[in-house]
């Protein structure tokens, strides 16, 4: 799904966003298909391969690691779970730098969004609409029950498929090859059973959109307004390539969406920065043409969401180190709304830009008064407390988040940087070690630690410490390569 190739992913992921869906139903007479594929694959080895694809994407796609936009797409994406049906899964969901338009799932509930998705959903609901689609293509077990109903119909294509599967976590390059010759044989029978998960996905996806509280004609509003717009183009994006999106798909969305209550959603203020911030600093184009977008928008654009566009706005001040008149927009934004996370994020930056640490400092240390522990204001603390050389300070906060977070780069990455600025070799290797281990360097990631063992006082807990992780590292090695 990524470009215009079938990566690793595209070929194991459940499709995202295609086919019709029947317009009887609603939320109240689903089908109760229930969720097969134990004689496949059981929930505990999709989380295993989930895991693998996810370090693996790591360390092959520009994933987003902008701690803003992460919680607020954390936030939404629990929110439909928490209105899902069938949820066996944890859920994480990720932003990938992609300008097309596009959202999979993949393996133990990893939802990806293409930066893309943000630029044309036109609102919070509309984009919801994509992620619940997709929520239920992970509760439904979509791929694990392809997976199976190829094997009923022909054992020994299953065979080969599960066999090139599990070789394209080693060799994406081989892999791919081999599930496209595995699978060349019953391609119609694939696409026919795809356009099924499609119609379930659908037909899921709309029930959860309704009782998370949006708007449920955001479905067929966000696939009609796509269909439209690339209807004749020569190069419609990879989603339309990958899954087509037929008429009477929006008609029967919207047929669906009429069986339930009308709704009226307000426009969401933290969509809105998150689609500035995006617009900012993630789509590719420079200053002039994000103000311009900013412009624009915001004269279509309802009175208390205009404020997402000022922030827009007061971010490209900041990239272009124009901290003052980047301050004046963001401290009336922040006097408007003083716990608003994306203003205190980044007024904080303009404040290491105009050299006032130590304002930064206060700011962050009031608000997490209010939100103690929150990942979006802790990693700016740390942050700032490194910008002044507080790299002790520094180190206890982040030794407690990525504790708290152990998958967050950037927290690893800080820990690292106040450990060489205090030159403490060992700990610096061990942060960075965790770093490989997310990408699926293992080898990588177990020669640092060893280093630092070797490093560490001899006998001290500090070595005990850096031994048992080699260990762990070791084990999870094998548990990865053995998927081979």
């Amino acid at each position: 799904m990524f470009k215009r190739t079938r990566s690793l992913v595209c070929l194991c992921v459940a499709a995202a966003l295609s086919t019709p869906v029947p317009t009887q139903a609603n939320s109240l007479d689903l089908p109760d298909i229930g969720t097969t594929a134990s004689s496949t694959l059981t929930i505990a080895q999709e989380i295993q391969y989930g895991d693998a694809y996810m370090r693996m994407l790591r360390s092959s796609q520009p994933i987003v690691n902008d701690p803003v936009l992460n919680e607020y797409i954390d936030s939404l994406g629990h929110r439909l779970v928490a209105n899902a049906s069938d949820v066996k899964t944890p859920f994480t969901f990720f932003m990938i730098r992609d300008r097309n338009i596009n959202a999979f799932a993949f393996f133990g509930g990893y939802v990806a969004l293409h930066s893309g998705l943000f630029l044309h959903a036109q609102s919070e609901s509309e984009l919801a609409s994509v992620v619940a689609h997709e929520i239920a293509h992970v509760t439904q077990r979509h791929l694990a029950r392809s997976m199976e109903e190829q094997a009923r119909r022909s054992p020994a294509t299953m065979a080969a498929l599960v066999g090139s599967l599990l070789l394209a976590i080693a060799a994406p390059e081989a892999g791919m090859a081999a599930v496209t010759a595995a699978t060349a044989g019953s391609i119609q029978g694939q696409i026919n059973y795809t356009r099924s998960n499609e119609k379930e996905a659908d037909r899921f996806g709309i029930s959860t959109l309704a009782s998370a509280g949006f708007d449920v004609n955001a479905m067929p509003r966000f696939f009609g307004r796509l269909a439209d717009e690339y209807r004749y183009a020569s190069k419609p994006p990879p989603m339309l390539l990958t899954h087509p999106l037929p008429e009477d798909r929006v008609t029967d969305s919207r047929a669906r969406a009429q069986n339930y209550p009308a709704r009226r959603v307000d426009p969401s203020l933290d969509y809105n920065l998150a689609r500035a911030r995006i617009v900012a600093r993630y789509a590719g184009i420079d200053g002039k043409a994000a103000n311009d977008w900013f412009e624009r928008t915001e004269k279509k654009a309802a009175p208390a969401v205009k404020a997402a566009f000022q922030y827009g706005k007061a971010l490209v001040l900041l990239d272009n180190k124009q901290y003052q008149p980047a301050l004046e927009i963001l401290s009336k934004l922040l006097q408007q709304d003083p716990n608003n996370r994306f203003y205190i994020d980044a007024i904080s930056d303009v404040y290491l830009g105009l050299d006032q640490a130590q304002q930064a400092e206060s700011l962050l240390s009031n608000a997490l008064k209010s939100a103690p522990n929150n990942a979006v204001l802790t990693i700016n603390y740390a942050n700032v407390l490194l910008k002044q050389d507080k790299n002790e300070q520094a180190i206890k906060v982040l030794q407690r988040y990525t504790h708290d977070n152990p998958n967050d780069i950037n927290g690893w990455s800080l820990l690292s940087e106040a450990n060489i600025g205090l030159g403490i070799s060992d700990e610096d290797l061990a942060a960075r070690a965790e770093i490989l281990a997310l990408k699926a360097n293992w080898n990588k990631a177990i020669q640092y630690y060893t280093q630092a063992s070797q490093i560490a006082e001899l006998g001290s807990l500090k070595q005990a410490r850096y031994d048992a992780r080699i260990d762990q590292l070791m084990v999870q090695r094998d548990r990865f390569l053995a998927l081979q």
